[in-house]
């Protein structure tokens, strides 16, 4: 949609994410819209090694203003550091460059975790802006998943306590799925206030070239965070107790996190160093050619923990690139996906998600009708259908501020 067809000024966004842009599908299908009609677009975030910290990618502005140390990711308080350091510094820039007269922002659009990032853009609400908090997670339970704490703790409640100021200090809360939606207008948010984001895959990115592998090998794949609840220990181990009944398979791993170290250790006990690879992060372009070259997408989230109300990304884009699943029968994949789509496992069942690898590695009946089954699922869930959505909110809220400029001015 044109700036013209609108009928409006392009916006001024801001886009505030403790994340790596090039690397997280979401927030980059939300800098890639805006840009993509005339608004004018900043990103704050995270820099990796050797990347500037100021440079312009596909006409998003980039403002990366520093790297996620190891050691800031191994414990609560040091994650609490890289949070609070990079809080500050947010809001240092903000306040910066809303006094600047060339930026005056319309939106700023605060991706969580944390929630309490959004009071960084205290200014920007002050001098009229728009604020949307994006809820990637719920961040209590994702405290409790990650750090092991109880539900009855200080800090859960806490956080509790974070969450609802922190999505009523926002003019609109995007939650990335149904379930959280109604779990965060129960305890925190009125509903009429919140919107639903899932992780729909953008075809401009996870969209089918044709495959280049030539091998006889049969590659699994799995690309993402490398976190204790997303089960990776209990798909290494799978693998490993049938490697001899499917013995041209691989399990290709994709991915950074705090729980790599752990990983490699099991590998190594197991002796799987052959056929089980954990290699490093892939940009999104990158790793959509990899996917497509997979002959199956693995996703072994643990199911009785935050994982079970975590929607995985991961399955969507295996769809949009032909390539089939076997998933934990979690509760948010079972929301939006039934058995023709997926070939579930019971969660945290090491010898049933065995079987499966060693099912879908002997059954190209059973791969090509859930290839295609998701392909025509992919058709109607993806990025595009949703983008407009997304822009309308946008101009929604910034309406009211339009309207107001307009009166202002002089004749």
């Amino acid at each position: 949609m044109s700036q013209e067809n609108r009928g409006k000024a392009p916006l001024k966004v801001c886009i505030l994410a403790y994340t790596f842009y090039e690397g997280d599908a979401r927030v980059m299908r939300y800098g890639k819209a805006l840009a993509g009609r005339g608004d004018t677009v900043e990103v704050i975030g995270l820099r990796r090694e050797g990347q500037p910290k100021h440079e312009v990618v596909n006409g998003v502005v980039m403002f990366r203003l520093q790297g996620r140390q190891k050691n800031q990711e191994t414990g609560a308080r040091g994650y609490l550091g890289g949070l609070l350091t990079f809080f500050l510094r947010a809001m240092i820039l903000l306040t910066r460059r809303q006094f600047s007269k060339r930026t005056r922002y319309d939106i700023v659009h605060v991706h969580s975790v944390p929630d309490f990032l959004v009071f960084a853009a205290w200014l920007p609400k002050l001098m009229g802006a728009k604020l949307i908090l994006d809820i990637h997670d719920l961040l209590p339970e994702l405290y409790i998943s990650k750090y092991g704490a109880k539900q009855d703790s200080a800090i859960y409640r806490v956080l509790l306590k974070l969450e609802k100021l922190s999505g009523n200090y926002a003019d609109h809360v995007i939650v990335a799925n149904d379930l959280w939606e109604r779990k965060l207008a129960a305890r925190a948010v009125p509903k009429e206030r919140c919107s639903t984001f899932i992780n729909l895959p953008d075809r401009t990115v996870f969209r089918r070239n044709g495959r280049t592998r030539k091998d006889r090998k049969f590659v699994m794949i799995y690309p993402g965070t490398l976190s204790w609840h997303q089960g990776l220990d209990i798909a290494i181990r799978a693998f490993a107790s049938v490697r001899d009944q499917m013995p041209a398979a691989e399990f290709h791993i994709y991915g950074e996190g705090t729980y790599r170290e752990p990983l490699l250790k099991l590998i190594r006990e197991l002796e799987m160093q052959d056929r089980i690879f954990i290699n490093s992060f892939l940009p999104l372009r990158e790793i959509a050619h990899v996917i497509e070259n997979a002959d199956l997408g693995v996703e072994p989230k643990r199911s009785n923990n935050f994982g079970n109300e975590a929607f995985s990304t991961k399955i969507l884009e295996f769809m949009a690139l032909g390539v089939p699943v076997i998933a934990s029968d979690t509760a948010i994949h079972r929301f939006y996906l039934d058995d023709s789509l997926v070939h579930y496992f019971p969660g945290e069942d090491e010898k049933a998600l065995a079987a499966a690898m060693v099912l879908l590695t002997k059954r190209q009946d059973l791969r090509s009708r859930l290839i295609e089954n998701g392909l025509k699922f992919i058709e109607h869930h993806h990025w595009d259908v949703k983008k407009a959505d997304y822009l309308v909110l946008v101009d929604s809220l910034t309406r009211s501020n339009s309207a107001n400029q307009i009166l202002a001015s002089p004749a």
